[in-house]
């Protein structure tokens, strides 16, 4: 058979999947080309800073993205709120700095634990900063994930790492990044958004990399075009598994992200995961995933109930 062929004949057995089924494995996809990409930074971080390697990873991903930016036109650009479309690619950029640094020095399973703890500042922040509001059930759920991050850190243990730190901290400018996304997202469209934030973290993220600028060889470039090519399809099918399933169906498959993480480690990079990092990662997870549904639940009778919240990193 033709490549052609072949596409055809596993796009139309892709189709007859249920919806529900479409979504899962998207997400499943996923989980491997963030994963993928999270070892490429760590592979290319031991001769690249971190900065210059997230400024690549934009600019290549702005390049994967143009054609079909294009396509659309320069309509997509019309907002009335530029400014806050500025403050998230700025507040993203700070988040990236944080988590590609991070997975240069701590070891990726622990990177991927941290990362789950984003939704859980996100429902934190909608509280504080957009007046929503949480009932007992999900302030429970709140404090069993923290106490799960409690359990990987370890902080009287006199193991505490930097990187661990880091990569709970761009947990926690991601969390800001994606409420903003949530205030934007009532009056842009999902391209927008994504036109916006294509267009803004490229020269933004080049501003710290010029400091530390290194031209990188020709097969570094190499590695930096696939890691801005998969990180970007890695987004692009994590959205498309929200169109096509409940977020309550998929949630549970990014867990995957962690068992990816600990083999890539394990394989490219001799790193053993504590056993702390997988109880941990595993009492953060469960405790965002009942927060998913919990919020579920209630947004059938309240209009105001925090959405879902979206597993990717900020990467």
């Amino acid at each position: 058979m033709r490549p052609a062929q072949i596409f055809t004949y596993f796009s139309a057995q892709y189709l007859r999947l249920p919806g529900q089924m479409r979504g899962m494995l998207l997400l499943l996809c996923a989980t491997i080309l963030f994963s993928s990409m999270h070892a490429l930074i760590r592979h290319v971080g031991e001769t690249q800073h971190p900065f210059e390697m997230a400024f690549f990873r934009n600019l290549f991903g702005f390049i994967v993205l143009a054609p079909f930016f294009m396509r659309y036109g320069f309509g997509i650009l019309r907002t009335k709120r530029l400014g806050l479309h500025a403050l998230r690619g700025g507040v993203h950029v700070g988040s990236m700095l944080l988590f590609f640094t991070a997975v240069t020095m701590a070891p990726l399973a622990t990177v991927a634990a941290m990362t789950f703890t984003a939704p859980l500042f996100v429902t934190i922040g909608a509280v504080l900063l957009l007046g929503e509001t949480i009932r007992y059930r999900r302030i429970g759920a709140l404090l069993i994930g923290f106490a799960g991050v409690m359990i990987v850190l370890r902080p009287g243990s006199g193991d505490l790492e930097l990187g661990t730190l880091l990569a709970l901290g761009s947990s926690v400018i991601w969390a800001c990044a994606l409420l903003m996304i949530k205030v934007l997202s009532r009056t842009e469209s999902s391209i927008t958004l994504t036109a916006y934030m294509t267009l803004i973290l490229t020269p933004l993220s080049a501003i710290p990399a010029a400091f530390v600028w290194q031209w990188p060889t020709w097969e570094e470039l190499g590695w930096l075009a696939l890691m801005g090519t998969i990180g970007t399809a890695g987004h692009l099918f994590l959205a498309q598994a929200f169109r096509e399933a409940d977020a309550t169906a998929v949630l549970p498959l990014d867990f995957l992200r962690l068992i990816w993480a600990s083999l890539l480690g394990y394989f490219l990079f001799g790193q053993v995961p504590e056993v702390f990092v997988w109880i941990g990662g595993a009492v953060i997870f469960s405790s965002t995933i009942y927060l998913a549904y919990r919020e579920a639940v209630v947004s059938k009778r309240d209009r105001k109930a925090i959405d879902p919240p979206q597993p990717s990193p900020p990467s």
